[in-house]
């Protein structure tokens, strides 16, 4: 088994407040967790109104499905006109290593 992990960092465009934050993080999150069926949520930068960070992580039996889906994750956050990605960090983990 392979986990494996991805942690975007986001500057966001023209936000002046944490309620406008939410209405351009949230469709981001949704999209990724519906189009590639992985976890997804905003880990980071939470009460900054012009920063966000988001987690995402898949599981898989094969390392390359892992890496395939994690590459078109941050593909997709980085196409996103109202954001700009900032940072891409990623960890794999074999489930020997656990």
């Amino acid at each position: 088994m392979w986990i494996g992990t991805v942690e975007l960092d986001f500057l966001l465009g023209d936000v002046h407040s944490l309620k406008e934050k939410r209405s351009v993080v949230r469709p981001i999150v949704a999209e990724i967790a519906r189009k590639y069926d992985v976890s997804v949520a905003e880990v980071e930068h939470r009460d900054l109104h012009r920063r966000a960070g988001l987690g995402a992580a898949a599981v898989s039996a094969d390392r390359a499905h892992v890496v395939d889906v994690l590459d078109a994750v941050e593909r997709l956050a980085a196409s996103r006109p109202e954001v700009q990605l900032l940072s891409a960090r990623r960890r794999y983990l074999a489930s020997e290593d656990l």
